[in-house]
């Protein structure tokens, strides 16, 4: 049974970093894609980052790109999604997803397995 558990997420002000974590059970990680997304209230789940299961490519979301950077450390079947200059319109519960494979994906539906996600705020 797969199994992911995010941690790191907390209350910070405009402008402060956070580094989320995402540890998985279940599954033989280096065969994963790991991806981020998140959910605002009132708001559809959307993506945020990716990477591929070797750690070669990894994707971003454009709102995102240049602040955040994921990396995974498969030894630990860890992944983490690192968070700078963070802004309130980055206020949102954080969703761990994984999907068997090698290709980076952006596409929700394409991963089946999820974390029950971490919230993060951010204030002005």
């Amino acid at each position: 049974q797969v199994q992911l558990v995010e941690s790191g997420g907390g209350l910070v002000q405009a402008g402060d970093s956070l580094r989320l974590a995402c540890t998985a059970s279940g599954l033989t990680f280096r065969l994963y894609v790991m991806g981020w997304f998140r959910q605002a209230p009132g708001r559809e789940r959307e993506f945020v980052a990716a990477i591929s299961s070797s750690s070669s490519s990894t994707v971003y979301a454009d709102s995102v790109k240049g602040r955040f950077t994921i990396s995974r450390d498969n030894a630990k079947n860890t992944v983490y999604l690192q968070m700078n200059s963070l802004n309130p319109e980055d206020t949102a519960d954080y969703y761990c997803a994984g999907r068997y494979g090698t290709v980076a994906l952006s596409t929700a539906s394409t991963y089946p397995d999820w974390g029950r996600g971490t919230q993060v705020t951010v204030s002005s």
